[in-house]
């Protein structure tokens, strides 16, 4: 009889506590929001997508602000003061982000280049050795003999 109490009084205390559900609007958002964000471990993966533990808190920290009833500008705000516009999957273009977006540019035009003046130098006719006609001449004679 104790026990069951006490697993009542457990169960009751996990409801007290639980978050609130999101209504849709806000799984939107949620979603929208978890898609746009970077997991800053992975890298390549949005916090969506990432099953690294920072990103669960990330997560955990959206949910949070959307049910504190924050808007997406203010969430992404506190995110980007706190871990910087690497956060973002498309950070604004300004002097500390330009190499995030000029970057591909950069290294394409670098690798295009690079290819232009490998092919150039391989199409280019190699160097013939100098030689002088009379002992050309002298050569091919030899050779009819």
């Amino acid at each position: 009889m104790m026990r069951r109490r006490s697993l009542i009084a457990a169960f009751a205390l996990l409801a007290a506590t639980a978050a609130p559900a999101l209504t849709p609007e806000q799984e939107a958002r949620y979603q929208g929001l978890i898609d746009e964000l970077r997991c800053l471990v992975c890298q390549n993966q949005t916090i969506a997508d990432s099953d690294a533990p920072l990103a669960a808190d990330l997560r955990a920290q959206v949910e949070a602000q959307i049910l504190e009833g924050k808007s997406d500008a203010e969430i992404k705000h506190y995110l980007t003061a706190r871990y910087g516009d690497f956060v973002l999957y498309r950070p604004p273009v300004k002097g500390t982000t330009v190499f995030l977006w000029a970057g591909p540019f950069v290294l394409l035009a670098g690798a295009a280049l690079a290819a232009l003046l490998f092919l150039r130098r391989r199409r280019a006719p190699a160097a013939a050795a100098a030689v002088d006609p009379d002992t050309l001449k002298k050569l091919l004679d030899e050779g009819r003999e």
